[in-house]
């Protein structure tokens, strides 16, 4: 079980931000920007790496939520970057596909 399951559970607290019946966003626990936001789906999916047809509608739905979020916070008309890390070379640190949507300053590129 993940960190994210865990929190999906109600077992371990989150800074909620959004929610609605497809997915969680919460405030990052170590931000990387003014506005450092994760967006989970509801329905776990691991990695983007052999994403099954009935998982593909998940994520469309994380990219709209996330946008929600944005729209949400205020953030849309200066900008905010959507980045998604997929295996280990990434930095993905949780099995459990999610969002980072960063904003509140100019971001750089190349980031990393």
């Amino acid at each position: 079980m993940t960190l994210f399951d865990k929190m999906l559970a109600g077992e371990i607290p989150c800074d909620k931000v959004y929610e609605d019946d497809d997915i969680l966003a919460f405030n990052d626990i170590n931000p990387q920007a003014p506005v450092h936001v994760l967006v989970i789906p509801k329905h776990k999916v691991a990695r983007f790496d052999g994403l099954p047809e009935q998982d593909a509608e998940t994520v469309g739905r994380l990219f709209q939520g996330a946008a929600r979020v944005a729209r949400q916070l205020g953030i849309q008309e200066n900008g905010y970057r959507v980045i998604v890390n997929n295996g280990r070379d990434a930095q993905q640190t949780v099995e459990y596909i999610h969002l980072h949507l960063l904003a509140g300053r100019p971001l750089k590129w190349p980031p990393g």
